[in-house]
């Protein structure tokens, strides 16, 4: 579900592509069977397309790659996981249905 403006992760690459990041990092945690996951997705396209380099968005999937959403304590999916200079800044739980509202919650960080 990767796209020319999100790439996919894995627990091994975590390191260097979220946390060594210099720009704030968006990880967005999902599984295939998740619904609620494949509808944030053009959401998430959106906002990588208005943000262009100012915020780079990954993808993570939690079966392939289960030691990430452990080590954050996530139990929920969608989860978007926010991250600036190596730390984590900000969880939103859900699909909150509006591009604006992910917009909103990482304007702060940007």
């Amino acid at each position: 579900m990767a796209s020319a403006n999100i790439s996919n992760i894995t627990d091994e690459s975590f390191q260097s592509d979220v946390l060594e990041s210099p720009t704030p990092v968006l990880v967005d945690l999902w599984a295939t069977w998740c619904g609620p996951c494949k509808a944030i997705a053009p959401l998430l396209e959106s906002l990588s397309a208005d943000l262009g380099d100012r915020l780079k968005i990954v993808k993570l999937n939690i079966d392939e790659h289960p030691k990430t959403p452990a080590a954050y304590s996530v139990t929920s999916i969608p989860t978007l996981l926010l991250f600036k200079g190596g730390e984590l800044a900000g969880t939103m739980v859900g699909n909150p249905g509006r591009k604006s509202k992910i917009a909103d919650f990482v304007q702060p960080h940007l």
